[in-house]
């Protein structure tokens, strides 16, 4: 069988995909061509260790970098002619004056923390107003049991590197500068495991799902984000997990609009609600009702406000209003009793009972005088 040599052809990736997306390949090839679900497949071992290696070089920045522009020479002990992976630029300055500043940097790397994750989480607004507890089911890169997370086989431990000496990185001379890298040997963890773990594969780490319990606190609103300490990516060979932050997207509401503590609603009635007044009855997210009174006379987008009966204020005390606006429906159906009704009070009408369309035609009348 023969891989691409390319990392991003083996992540199944373009060259411009962003973090989420090179973490969501490789989660996916790797479940596909793990050798325990395909034991005594040498094709699907070899492409399993080839994308872990893809992975281990995108997912760092700084790797990625160098690997865009100078391939795989960019990690090879002087291969290619390109740059050695040592950090970043400071990094000279620190091996070039260390001993005159109190050592420099040559202090072992060691396991690094897991990744932080996120997860979208869709809710009602009725969630977010009573508060709640659901549960949510995620698939994370978690500590390997049989090993806990030493990546050794049980039993055994993981020795110092001896090309390193345990430090994480080495040392080489380039014409003035004496710069440092990650170890080849060791890839800059310090210990190298001679009898890796037959569960994670001397990873320390394993992929599978797990369900989470998360408490909705009410009040929450668009965007508001929860964060699960140490429910994240396992960290590498026994480090402290990362974190899950899971962010909260409110629903569209078939009635309620929100904005902050505030809940927006529009309520139609008829014309002669609107002009002799009365009450309406609207409920609330609780579905508590709320006696609204129309004052006689209202217009079209007046907005009449509830206090008290919005949204609860999140990690505080009391609620929003309820604002509500008025769209006057004109009937579209009449009987011929209310046809005769409306037409006596038509020929009662002076033009006061409508004050803004009789200014209206009075300026028309006026304009059309002016230019004639």
């Amino acid at each position: 069988m023969s891989l691409p040599d390319d990392y991003y052809e083996l992540l199944e990736i373009e060259r411009t995909a962003d973090d989420g997306t090179i973490k969501s390949s490789y989660r996916k090839l790797a479940m596909r061509y793990h050798p325990d679900k395909n034991p005594g497949c040498k094709d699907s071992e070899a492409r399993f260790k080839a994308i872990s290696e893809a992975y281990d070089v995108l997912k760092d920045p700084q790797k990625r970098a160098a690997y865009n522009q100078y391939g795989k020479a960019a990690f090879q002990n002087g291969g290619g002619g390109g740059p050695q992976d040592f950090g970043g630029f400071s990094d000279i300055f620190d091996n070039i004056f260390g001993e005159f500043m109190g050592g420099g940097r040559n202090r072992q790397r060691g396991p690094q923390r897991g990744a932080d994750l996120r997860y979208d989480l869709e809710i009602s607004l009725e969630d977010s107003f009573h508060g709640k507890e659901t549960e949510i089911r995620i698939e994370v890169s978690t500590t390997c049991e049989p090993c806990d997370g030493t990546g050794a086989k049980p039993g055994t431990s993981a020795k110092t590197c001896g090309t390193c000496g345990g430090h994480g990185k080495v040392r080489a001379q380039q014409g003035f500068f004496v710069v440092e890298r990650p170890c080849a040997s060791c890839r800059g963890a310090g210990q190298v495991i001679s009898d890796p773990c037959t569960s994670c594969r001397g990873n320390g780490r394993v992929d599978r799902e797990k369900t989470l319990s998360v408490n909705i606190p009410r009040g929450v609103d668009d965007g508001t984000r929860i964060r699960l300490s140490g429910e994240g990516e396992a960290g590498e060979r026994g480090a402290p997990a990362g974190d899950l932050y899971i962010f909260l997207h409110l629903e569209r509401h078939q009635l309620f609009q929100r904005d902050g503590t505030t809940l927006f609603a529009r309520a139609p009635i008829s014309f002669t609600t609107a002009a002799l007044g009365g009450t309406i009855t609207v409920p609330g997210v609780d579905r508590t009702p709320h006696e609204i009174r129309i004052p006689a006379g209202i217009q079209s987008g007046k907005q009449l406000r509830q206090r008290g009966a919005g949204m609860p204020v999140l990690n505080g005390r009391g609620t929003g209003d309820l604002v509500v606006q008025i769209d006057v429906e004109t009937p579209t159906k009449l009987t011929s009793e209310q046809r005769e009704l409306l037409e006596a009070f038509r020929k009662t009408e002076t033009g006061e009972e409508c004050p803004q369309s009789a200014g209206f035609f009075s300026k028309l009348k006026n304009m059309w005088e002016d230019l004639t």
